[in-house]
């Protein structure tokens, strides 16, 4: 059976939309109707219908969803030990939020390559969107991150939280903040709600950005203000670029780790996460059942 009949199945019993999954897989209605078609042949049972109201799954669809779920992940799982038959040892790809790089990433490394020795560590920054959907389809393995998204296979483990300062090149408290320089920080949907809630005078910025390293460059070479991560704060203060807006809320931002549910048990899987949960300063100790939270924010 071909793969992409099973990526076009899946893909369309998140979309119920023909038209929605062609453009997400980048191919024609048509191509999709035909792999639909094909493995419907395959199967002997029609999987959708078809209506105005849209398309919804049939009984057997429903049925088979799961079981295409662990084909695909099978089928994932193949391909990654041909991939890695040349190395010695298992490879881990881990993806890791852009803001997170920064913070010790080092120690954390070293962390991992004493608890999994034999283990080869594949490390790559990116956002949370598309690292829940590498998760899904198997081009990682752990993702540290800041947005999940919720997926029938995936599973969140929340870890700690990190704090952004406001600084600025010119104000020591929010009276004296000059509006029309301010930048406005949008790191992830739970900060961006925090802030609006907590400052929502400062939410018609005429810039905006999404990255600390490049909010750090912006806010010394345009002379303004704006929140980044409490390091980056004290290493701009440390340097005599900017001063902390001592009046300014502390902003807290969740991060979780991510992992498919059929890992989410593995012995090795596990070590990572609690070396990730130790990493990054939760106050209490892991356990299997904590529920996935989103901390809006924290007031000094």
């Amino acid at each position: 059976m071909q793969i992409e009949l099973i990526e076009t199945f899946l893909d369309l019993c998140e979309t119920r939309s023909f038209n929605q999954t062609a453009e997400r897989l980048g191919v024609t209605q048509s191509t999709v109707s035909g792999r639909v078609k094909a493995l419907e042949k395959a199967i002997g049972r029609p999987l959708f219908t078809r209506s105005r109201a849209g398309t919804a799954l049939t009984t057997e669809g429903l049925r088979f969803e799961p079981h295409a779920r662990s084909l695909r992940h099978s089928w994932i799982t193949a391909l990654n030990a041909t991939r890695d038959s040349g190395i010695a040892g298992v490879t881990m790809r881990i993806g890791v939020q852009h803001d997170l790089v920064g913070l010790a990433i080092g120690t954390l490394i070293s962390q991992f390559r004493a608890a999994l020795p034999d283990t080869v560590f594949f490390f790559e920054a990116d956002y949370s969107a598309q690292m829940c959907a590498d998760l899904v389809t198997g081009a990682l393995d752990v993702a540290v991150l800041y947005t999940p998204k919720i997926h029938p296979d995936l599973y969140f483990q929340t870890l700690g939280e990190v704090p952004y300062l406001m600084v600025s090149t010119h104000a020591t408290r929010l009276t004296e903040l000059r509006t029309d320089s301010y930048i406005l920080a949008n790191y992830a949907p739970a900060f961006a709600q925090s802030h609006a809630a907590l400052l929502p005078e400062l939410t018609n910025a005429s810039l905006s950005i999404g990255q600390n390293a490049a909010m750090v460059d912006l806010v010394t070479s345009l002379a303004g203000s704006a929140y980044v991560l409490a390091p980056s704060a004290q290493a701009l203060i440390a340097a005599g670029q900017c001063q902390l807006v001592s009046d300014a809320p502390v902003i807290t931002q969740p991060v979780f780790a991510g992992v498919t549910l059929r890992n989410r048990h593995r012995a090795a899987y596990r070590r990572m996460v609690r070396i990730l949960d130790g990493h990054f300063g939760s106050p209490q100790p892991m356990t299997a059942g904590r529920s996935l939270r989103m901390t809006r924010n924290a007031s000094p």
